[in-house]
């Protein structure tokens, strides 16, 4: 069995400390991504000849590059995954071809996206709810970031095999070296040089290649414990496919996510218009911050339980869902309090126009209504992505995010207005947990039923 002081603790350190020990860095690297969007659009909101409009063409970009990010999620993911089931049965040869593997995916997967992107850019925007006055601020913007988009795609995906391969803390400190970089270069290019929303994306290109090298430093130093090396660096089938079974359900969740953002906005558009789309844009920042709080928890899980169920250590395993789901709903409750008591905590930063304020504030209340139940929801999910079950984690995602909240999203706006529009997003979040719960309480049982035959 493959030994390390990091591998170690994974069977062995008590797990209310080991999980924050891994979900700490691993809630960062999630946030990198949302980050770098809500860094902007708050510059942006200030920016010279900018305002609301700017600010509501960088909120109709956010599902397109959540749909880039679904390639982080599909190989970053997947590969953290099986390095740590790999770590626990001792196979470190197997590992480091995961991880020469999935450079090459990320790279051609990310080549691929981003081309279709760059050629149909302008249908796209105009599809996802882009309006005359916001469309030449969202594809100003996007002109310039699709091209470095491979950076953070990359920096995500290594980021999240460092985690895995027990270096949670560098990991973090490799993905806060990004954002930092952001919160300096940004003001200089929207501010002194008067670049407006273009600095902004070039500024965001720059940071993300900031954090790539420091991430890609760490597995090529010779005493990391998993290393890039020429050699795996191909395309195994069998290693690619394992990558994508499990990668699947982030992946999906995440494409699940940007396509029903795209539907949202065409919603609001026409319910709402310029406003309503703008409002989502600023209320979505507390919701995005959230779930990627929500996100790294269960990032943070993954190794644990994927360490553990490799090593048929099952006590172990439930004893860190049952903590981490314990978590996951606190950090909703938190959530909710915000938007409740503290809405303009969320709204001002932007800067937003009174009308723009009001509606933003009033859409907060009701789309975080849910959040404490999302917490269970996102935890349970993930759990069986944790596990190998992908099949599972994929459908009750799919189940939140497309089978119940497109329906939604088209049966209340008819009978309440844009009020409907707002309220379809609480109310699929409450039905998909009534599920998850069902087939959590069904997984729970299944363990018992192995601790009782390991037992006998």
């Amino acid at each position: 069995m493959l030994k390390t002081a990091n591998i170690d603790e994974l069977e062995n350190k008590k797990i209310n400390k080991l999980l924050w020990q891994y979900a700490l860095p691993a809630i960062v690297g999630t946030m990198v991504n949302a980050l770098y969007n809500i860094i902007d659009r708050i510059y942006i909101g200030h920016g010279p000849n900018l305002g609301d409009h700017a600010i509501g063409g960088l909120g109709i970009v956010l599902p397109i590059m959540n749909l880039t990010a679904a390639v982080g999620m599909l190989v970053g993911a997947g590969s953290a995954s099986r390095i740590s089931i790999c770590l626990g049965r001792g196979d470190k040869e197997t590992a480091e071809k995961i991880i020469g593997n999935s450079f090459l995916m990320t790279i051609i997967f990310t080549g691929t996206l981003v081309t279709l992107l760059f050629i149909f850019l302008d249908p796209i925007l105009m599809q996802i709810g882009a309006t005359e006055e916001t469309f030449p601020y969202a594809k100003e913007f996007m002109t310039y970031l699709l091209p470095g988009n491979i950076f953070l795609t990359m920096c995500f995906n290594f980021n999240s095999m460092m985690r895995a391969s027990g270096y949670p803390t560098k990991a973090m400190y490799t993905m806060l070296i990004g954002v930092v970089a952001n919160i300096i270069i940004a003001p200089i290019f929207i501010f002194v040089l008067e670049w407006g929303i273009k600095g902004a994306a070039i500024a965001t290109i720059i940071s993300m290649f900031i954090g790539l090298c420091f991430v890609m430093h760490h597995f090529m130093n010779q005493n990391s414990m998993l290393r890039l090396r020429k050699k795996n660096i191909g395309f195994n089938p069998k290693i690619v496919w394992t990558i994508a079974s499990i990668g699947l359900s982030p992946f999906f969740i995440q494409v699940a996510a940007s396509a029903v953002a795209f539907l949202i906005n065409s919603r609001l558009k026409i319910f709402g218009g310029n406003v309503a789309i703008e409002a989502y844009a600023i209320s979505n920042t507390l919701v995005m911050i959230i779930i990627m709080i929500m996100v790294g928890l269960t990032q943070g899980m993954q190794p644990i339980v994927g360490y553990n169920y490799g090593a048929k250590k099952i006590e172990r395993v439930k004893e860190t869902l049952n903590y981490t789901i314990k978590m996951g709903i606190i950090i909703g409750c938190a959530g909710l309090a915000v938007s409740l008591l503290l809405p303009d905590l969320i709204v001002k930063p932007f800067n937003p126009s009174p009308p723009l304020a009001a509606e933003s504030a009033k859409a907060l209340r009701i789309v975080t209504l849910m959040l404490p139940l999302v917490g269970f929801q996102i935890v349970v999910t993930n759990f069986f992505q944790c596990i190998g079950m992908a099949s599972k984690s994929i459908f009750l995602s799919l189940t939140r995010q497309v089978l119940l909240l497109i329906p939604a999203l088209f049966i209340l706006p008819g009978i309440f207005g844009l009020d409907g529009v707002w309220y379809s997003l609480p109310v699929a979040d409450f039905l998909a947990t009534v599920l998850t719960a069902a087939m959590f309480i069904w997984q729970i049982r299944l363990f018992d039923k192995m601790d009782t035959l390991q037992t006998s």
